[in-house]
């Protein structure tokens, strides 16, 4: 099982400096994937989760794919409704370009409102337009010129080149824990791409869904990697309505185990536990990473334990 980390690309102490530094720290650490989250318009209810400056993940992975060199980046997740399908895909293939092939496109709904009525979108057929621009942005990555005829988008012989690296486009994890999501995985994603779950429900539920739901599909299930929170405590929490990630060392080294057993190909490690204050300094979360990384992770060996 790989391990990455969700950068912090918002929030007081977020800089150009600052996201360097923690993509260099984890790649140093060995890490294997740096991921960053979007939004476009940051309302009164972003902004008290995700509190601004908030830089672009398009922007800044493309800066940071020049100043790493073997660390996968990523997005947890874009928004897909908020962009054109047409500006998405090229963005897509021309950071994959940038970073030789490193590039992972992790998707989403949305889940703002505020943002949505900001960006003139209809938020109750958030989960229909990203089913329409993911089929479409599939057609753009082809090496011929792409048409497509929907609700939402149409265009006519659109040639998108650069095309990805990656054929014939980049992993596609899909957010998002409701059966709708999970079936979305199923039919476009190469990837389930779940947040800071509870593990009984992944284990009786969310595993076997994605499971059960590629086989009614006749497709072969998608990888299950998932984002977890981080947060070391000094002791062990009772077990009773802790979440993964979330604990001593030792509790986290068995959480991230039981992921492994349960099939995870990656966890993605998110230490930003909900709180804005928390962002006015980083150290903190690097030294919870790299505690997880002396005592968790054999990295020469690219697993767990």
């Amino acid at each position: 099982m790989k391990a990455g980390v969700n950068l912090l690309n918002f929030g007081p102490a977020a800089s150009p400096e600052s996201l360097a530094r923690w993509t260099g720290f984890v790649e140093s650490l060995g890490y294997h994937l740096a991921m960053a989250c979007d939004h476009v318009a940051v309302t009164r209810d972003v902004h008290e989760r995700y509190p601004a400056p908030l830089y672009d993940p398009f922007a800044t992975l493309s800066w940071l794919a020049a100043k790493t060199s073997t660390i996968e980046l990523g997005t947890t997740v874009i928004i897909l409704p908020y962009r054109d399908p047409i500006l998405t895909a090229r963005m897509v293939a021309s950071l994959d370009q940038f970073s030789g092939g490193r590039f992972i496109f992790g998707v989403g709904v949305g889940w703002s409102t505020l943002e949505f009525e900001a960006l003139d979108l209809p938020f109750h057929r958030r989960g229909a337009m990203t089913d329409e621009y993911l089929a479409a942005m599939k057609e753009l990555w082809s090496e011929k010129a792409a048409s497509f005829e929907g609700e939402f988008t149409s265009f006519k012989e659109v040639l998108t080149a650069p095309l990805p690296v990656q054929r014939p486009h980049p992993p596609i994890w899909v957010g998002g824990a409701s059966d709708a999501a999970i079936k979305r995985a199923v039919i476009h994603g190469d990837a389930w791409h779940p947040m800071n779950m509870d593990m009984n429900w992944l284990r009786g539920y969310g595993v076997p869904a994605l499971k059960r739901f590629a086989d009614e599909a006749g497709k072969p299930a998608p990888a299950f990697s998932p984002r977890v929170k981080l947060h070391i405590t000094d002791r062990d929490l009772p077990e009773e309505g802790r979440k993964p990630g979330i604990g001593s060392l030792s509790q986290v080294r068995d959480d991230l185990g039981a992921f492994e057993d349960m099939g995870a190909e990656y966890v993605l490690l998110d230490t930003y536990m909900d709180v804005p204050e928390d962002t006015i300094t980083h150290e903190p979360a690097w030294a919870m990473l790299m505690a997880v990384a002396e005592s968790v992770f054999d990295l020469g060996a690219e697993s767990l334990r």
